[in-house]
This record gives structure tokens, C-alpha cells and sequence, in this order.
């Protein structure tokens, strides 16, 4: 049995830099069309020179495959009129992250909602380019993401051609609430369809499921689950495939974070196989992104077949997500 993607696309992609992004970057080019890039490096990238320089680096590593990095840049202050008008040609999205939320934090915003950063807002609305947000507010863990709702609410209305990209989603409430206005969106991640907080600190903590924001309750997997594999034109994969070293996930202090690109492709398959919904997964992983980012990715298909394949312990020094574990897929050579 085999089965086809064509084009499939990574919405939401960690790809570090220098020595990390030597291990991990291929792993996502192979197998994709193109993905985006976020940019929260030490330091950001934050200006067209950045952003131009880290492209390079990429490329120097992707180049033998059939793969685009699609860029995005570090939202900060400094975006004034000029620069987003110049930045539009070089952009697919630009990142916003919360004070002291998620890995690199030094830079982020601290007030969403403060004049400054709603006069950038409305100029990203005039040159219709997408604002994707990290959103969670910064208090008790478990209602982060359902606290930080209210905020939503209201850059959709104030902002209504501004498109929205709720990043990551991991609850019910997040599920209902892009269904209620026309320009918010939401990527779903691999891992999140997978686990809930009981996965991660069951009987032993499993450092390598800690991701943020964490993984919530069945009920909230169950709603993932269902607008991924119903056909939903306002939802879109985004893996926030992340790598850090076993070292950095097996310590007092754990790191953040979920490294599955070696392997979205094989369980995506595997998962909406067992739910009878193979047939929605090219709109999951390829078709509802085309639409909602107007994309025209590299013409790239991809074959999959029912043929086991056993996850390796580790790829370099990053263990992956269902290390060791059997799917019941694998990439055709």
C-alpha cells in the first residue's frame, strides 16, 4: 500500500543555527516542499540583513533538494512604516512572542495591546502581511493559552483584514475560537495530536514530550484531532519541530520543546490512517497553507508505504519524539 502527498508544507519550523542547523535542516528539506522558519535565534533575526544572512546559511545546507525556507522575522518596536513596506518582498509571516514565554526571551513583547505595537498592527494590515503569534499570557501554565483569548478577541476586531495566525494550538477553547472570525488561523503540531500533560508527567517525567506550550488535557487533544482530520480550510500543519541536545532535555532545567521532522510525514499517515481521514490529510499538510498564505510552493511529491519503520534513538545528539517506537510507515526512497 502506498500513499501520495504533493507539496507538503511546514508552517511553523525551528531550525536553530550553525552546528545545530547543520543537524536538523535536511531532515525538513528532504521531505518537504518548503516550510517557514521562525526566528527566535540568540540574537533574533530582526532586520532584512539578518533575515538575508540566515537564509544563506540555510541554503548552504538545503540546496540539494527540491526546498524553500520561507523567512520571517522577529516582531519588535523598530517595525515602523518603512520597514515593513521593504520587509513585505522578503516575508511570509512575522513572529510575535510574549515576555518571557518560550526559548530566547531576552527581546519580546511585553504589551500587546499598547499603542506602539497596534499602530504596527495596522500597517501590517496595509501591506498584507500575516502576523503569527506565540500566544499564551504569562501566568498559571494550564490556562496560558485559554487566558490569552481575550487578546485575540480583540486584534480580530479591531484588525479585520489583518490576517491572524494563532500558532501551536492546544485547546478546546483555541479550537472555537478561529471558527468565529474569518481572519484568524491556527497551525496544529504533530505532537500535540499525539499526547496530553499525562504523557509527559505520568508515573516518571519524560523530558523529551516537555514542549511549550505544553500539552493539555484528552478533551483538548480530542478537539485537535477532530478539526485535523475534518477538513477545515482555517487550520494548517505547523510542526514547532524543535531540536536541542539530549543533554539540554535530560537535566535539572530542562529545555522546551518537541523534535519530530525526521518523522511527521510517517505518523501524520499513520494517524489519520487509523481515523479513516486519509483522504483530508493533503488539505491538512499542504492545501489549506496554499490558501491561506496565497502560496505557490516547488512542485515535490512525496511517497509514502506500509512498510515499518523503527525511530532511532537519536538523530546526532537530539533523541526524537517516539524514539525506539515502530511506525507502521516509511518514506520510499
Amino acid at each position: 500500500m502506498k500513499f501520495v502527498i504533493k507539496n507538503p508544507l511546514d508552517m511553523h519550523i525551528h531550525f536553530r543555527d550553525n552546528q545545530m542547523m547543520q543537524a536538523v535542516a535536511s531532515h525538513t528539506s528532504h521531505n518537504f516542499s518548503w516550510a517557514l522558519v521562525m526566528p527566535n535565534l540568540i540574537p533574533p533575526i530582526k532586520t532584512i540583513k539578518d533575515l538575508k544572512e540566515y537564509k544563506e546559511r540555510i541554503e548552504k545546507i538545503t540546496k540539494k533538494d527540491n526546498f524553500t525556507p520561507y523567512m520571517t522575522v522577529f516582531f519588535s518596536e523598530d517595525l515602523n512604516y518603512t520597514i515593513l513596506k521593504e520587509l513585505k518582498s522578503y516575508v511570509k509571516s512575522i513572529k510575535l512572542y510574549p515576555d518571557w514565554i518560550t526559548t530566547n526571551s531576552k527581546w519580546w513583547v511585553s504589551d500587546i495591546l499598547s499603542e506602539k505595537t497596534l499602530e504596527i498592527f495596522s500597517n501590517m494590515e496595509k501591506f498584507e502581511i500575516p502576523l503569527s503569534i506565540h500566544w499564551e499570557t504569562n501566568d498559571f501554565v494550564i490556562d496560558r493559552e485559554k487566558n490569552f483569548i481575550p487578546i485575540y478577541e480583540k486584534l480580530a476586531q479591531k484588525f479585520p483584514k489583518l490576517k491572524i495566525i494563532m500558532e501551536h494550538i492546544t485547546t478546546k477553547e483555541s479550537v472555537d475560537l478561529i471558527q468565529k472570525y474569518d481572519n484568524l488561523y491556527a497551525t496544529i503540531t504533530l505532537h500535540h495530536l499525539y499526547i496530553t500533560l499525562d504523557d509527559v508527567v505520568w508515573w516518571m517525567l519524560e523530558p523529551h514530550l516537555f514542549c511549550k506550550p505544553i500539552a493539555k488535557r484528552p478533551k483538548d487533544k480530542e478537539a485537535l484531532l477532530n478539526i485535523a482530520l475534518t477538513w477545515n480550510k482555517k487550520v494548517m500543519f505547523g510542526s514547532d519541530s524543535a531540536p536541542h541536545p539530549k543533554n539540554k532535555k535530560e537535566c535539572s532545567h530542562c529545555s522546551a520543546w518537541v523534535f519530530t521532522a525526521p518523522i511527521i510525514l510517517q505518523l501524520l499517515v499513520e494517524l489519520f490512517e487509523k481515523n479513516n481521514s486519509l483522504d483530508n490529510l493533503q488539505k491538512f499538510i499542504s492545501n489549506n497553507a496554499i490558501n491561506i498564505y496565497k502560496l505557490n510552493p516547488n512542485d515535490k511529491i512525496i511517497i509514502l508505504e506500509k512498510k515499518d519503520f523503527i525511530v532511532p534513538k537519536k538523530y546526532s545528539d537530539i533523541v526524537p519524539f517516539k524514539a525506539w517506537e515502530t511506525i507502521s510507515w516509511s518514506i520510499k526512497n
